[in-house]
């Protein structure tokens, strides 16, 4: 029925009419309880016809009495997907439009939700309201810290439709299903290029726009994406969240921790074409591989001896900045790892690392000609050259 309809205005009348009724039968109430209803009621003369809840404007009440009957009145304009709500409804056509009326205050990003907008400026302000019932983590958004319980409850409700693995969000569980219907529904603004994830698919922009919204607080560096921002500020941090199994080393990327397992491996088992595999960028000089291209070009420097990463201290120079920013510790004194046996401190983990095992008497390395083992990968070397090299 729509709104201006004859059939509709005579409801509206009606509805007018029994309000009047309603209020002159209960003239005859206490004083107080006939303004508290007055209160509740001034200005509001549209009554759900369900409930009986009041509204000042014909369309609230309609909008309100579509909550009760599953009826979805609101036809998108672009794509004719019906919803109960008109605000529901303008919120998807923003999909279809890009409009993004909401502004982050701090970076001037914008959103196209209020809500998005309001979780966003929290990860400029630290904000996290919510809070672990398990481990008391904090997280800025509720979402996110329900999602997080699950890793100690085990809760995973979502399950493939195809192979009936499960998960604990139903986003990856899609994501999974993808990997067997090869659908890939977000495409590029730019060139068309379609993907799978919404993600790869606004990094893939940024290579065309060259937005880089993410900007470091103590280096300025800027990035395209807020995981690429978080991995370089633990440079700064020297914050290692990657922890090994088999010697307790740290690492601050996951990357790196994979590599290092392999360390453990023994050399005699595994399998040299798989190796090759999994380190797919080689290099020209000595052919050694490596997982990724950033790295090959990071030891390409070793063989050319180029060293552009510069100490502003004392001019030192060096092949990677993340040897830059420990090399400054020994300026400012700064020793941020501390052993939790004798109080000693170090400007680098791997210092501390190292330490440590004069406590717990931990050998990693072992050498693969004899069975003696070492406390330092340099100790190791030192020994196979003494002893094993002809």
């Amino acid at each position: 029925m729509h709104l201006d309809s004859p059939d509709a205005l005579k409801k509206s009348s009606q509805i007018k009419e029994e309000f009047r009724r309603k209020v002159a039968s209960n003239l005859s109430q206490s004083k107080p309880a006939l303004m508290n209803m007055a209160t509740e009621t001034r200005g509001k003369v549209h009554q759900c016809e369900h409930y009986g809840q009041f509204f000042d404007e014909l369309p609230s009440c309609k909008q309100h009495e579509g909550t009760h009957t599953g009826g979805k009145q609101y036809a998108c304009k672009y794509c004719k997907k019906c919803f109960s709500q008109l605000g529901n409804c303008k919120q998807h056509e923003r999909t279809h439009t890009g409009e993004k009326p909401y502004s982050c205050k701090y970076c001037q990003k914008c959103f196209s939700l209020q809500r998005d907008c309001k979780q966003h400026e929290r990860t400029h302000t630290g904000k996290k309201p919510s809070l672990c019932k398990y481990c008391k983590k904090r997280f800025s958004q509720l979402v996110h810290c329900k999602l997080h319980e699950r890793t100690h409850t085990g809760v995973k409700p979502s399950t493939c439709k195809y192979c009936k693995k499960c998960f604990s969000m139903s986003s990856h569980c899609k994501q999974h299903e993808r990997t067997r219907t090869k659908e890939k529904p977000y495409s590029c603004r730019y060139c068309r290029k379609c993907f799978s994830l919404s993600s790869n698919c606004k990094q893939h922009e940024q290579t065309h726009s060259g937005e880089k919204p993410y900007k470091c607080s103590d280096c300025a560096k800027c990035f395209g994406d807020l995981s690429n921002l978080q991995r370089h500020k633990r440079m700064h941090t020297g914050e290692k969240p990657f922890k090994c199994t088999e010697c307790d080393m740290c690492f601050s990327q996951s990357w790196n921790l994979k590599q290092h397992k392999k360390t453990h491996i023994d050399q005699h088992q595994s399998n040299n074409e798989e190796i090759a595999h999994e380190r797919p960028f080689k290099c020209t000089e000595c052919g050694k591989g490596f997982l990724r291209a950033a790295d090959l070009r990071g030891h390409k420097r070793t063989h050319s001896g180029e060293r552009p990463y510069q100490c502003s201290q004392c001019d030192k120079c060096f092949t990677y900045l993340s040897h830059v920013y420990r090399h400054m510790r020994t300026h400012t004194d700064q020793k941020p790892y501390k052993c939790n046996e004798c109080d000693k401190s170090f400007h680098d983990s791997s210092g501390l690392q190292k330490h440590k095992r004069t406590h717990s008497g931990n050998k990693p390395y072992k050498c693969n000609k004899c069975t003696k083992s070492f406390a330092q990968s340099g100790s190791l070397q030192g020994h196979i050259r003494t002893h094993h090299m002809t």
